[in-house]
């Protein structure tokens, strides 16, 4: 496990340094004056420029350049918006926790519905229990996710006025708003009304995390019926029929495990389609996070916000890849085993 552990640490490193890179190189890329691409300190301000272009390095060579760019990274002086003048760090750190409350939580309700569909599927397989969830998830996972949510707003907000259209809570609450997780904030603080205020942004996040979870729930069922079938065929699970165990003993205490070694092998790739979707229904449903902010600095071609949202966010799916790797090579050995074999 060392060994693996070093070997996906390495990697970690290495693709962090090249994220790094790429993402300083986007201050020369981008149209206009480098320094305030990466600082958003504009040349009008010709004191506070010197300052700036003194502390950055950008009176010296590029290799200096880029170092003085990570020291200031790792500080957390990640430069202000050229936009409004706020600091990217600041923004970041609220938005990061807005975006993985709704990415976190729809994963868990993926995970609820997608891997006890894909069993019931297996075990039922060729029945119509099968074809009917198979068919459901084929027909969820090939609605695009912009054109759901907009369906889902015109029905159950507009319509039947089930749900709140956009935003996190009703802004007559008055939350202060410290973490970026509504539902931290509105626990941890001392409002009169704290239950109506949750049970509003519980209200809030339904629309939301239905659309989110929908794609992540149709791989897992498809990934799920696919690795059981596959497991379900092996010659252990016949010998332990054969032993007299009950169905429930060999689906639940056999067949369940081994088969989530296939599936949660590709968890870091659907957790990588989330994180996409989730930018894409922070845009539609107003919610302050990281993927409506980034969207957002396009438009207004705001640098060092872009630079900031992609390298948080690819850092992101990056981090959550190595962290399953390691799970999935500390609970099934012999992955590290058939990856070190001597050929």
């Amino acid at each position: 496990m060392t060994r693996y552990l070093l070997r996906q640490c390495s990697l970690l490193v290495v693709t962090l340094f090249l994220l790094t890179l790429l993402s300083f190189s986007l201050g020369y890329w981008f149209p206009g004056d480098a320094l305030a691409n990466l600082s958003g300190v504009h040349t009008l301000d010709s004191d506070l420029y010197q300052q700036v272009m003194v502390s950055r390095a950008f009176d010296s060579h590029l290799v200096a350049q880029y170092f003085s760019y990570l020291a200031h990274l790792v500080q957390g002086d990640w430069g202000v918006s050229l936009l409004d003048g706020t600091p990217v760090w600041q923004e970041v750190k609220i938005r990061f926790l807005a975006t993985m409350e709704l990415a976190m939580l729809a994963a868990l309700i993926a995970f609820a519905i997608g891997i006890p569909a894909g069993i019931i599927a297996a075990v039922n397989l060729g029945r119509w229990p099968d074809r009917l969830l198979m068919g459901i998830s084929l027909s969820a996972y090939s609605i695009p996710v912009f054109w759901l949510a907009q369906l889902m707003i015109l029905v159950f907000a507009v319509n039947l006025q089930w749900f709140p259209i956009a935003g996190q809570v009703n802004p007559l609450y008055d939350i202060d708003y410290r973490s970026g997780s509504i539902i931290l904030d509105i626990l941890y603080s001392d409002h009169a009304y704290k239950g109506e205020a949750l049970a509003n942004a519980i209200q809030h996040m339904i629309l939301p995390l239905a659309v989110l979870a929908i794609m992540p729930a149709t791989l897992l069922a498809r990934l799920t019926r696919a690795a059981m079938h596959d497991v379900l065929r092996r010659n252990y699970i016949k010998s332990a029929r054969a032993k007299g165990l009950s169905s429930r003993q060999v689906i639940f205490k056999h067949a369940v495990p081994n088969a989530m070694q296939t599936v949660t092998r590709d968890v870091g790739i659907i957790f990588s389609f989330l994180i996409t979707n989730t930018m894409i229904t922070e845009v539609i449903f107003s919610w302050p996070g990281l993927g409506s902010w980034l969207i957002r600095s396009i438009y207004e071609r705001d640098y060092p916000v872009m630079q900031a949202g992609l390298l948080t966010i690819a850092a992101l799916i990056l981090l959550v890849n190595v962290l399953l790797n390691l799970m999935h090579a500390w609970r099934y050995p012999q992955v590290r085993q058939e990856l070190y074999v001597k050929r």
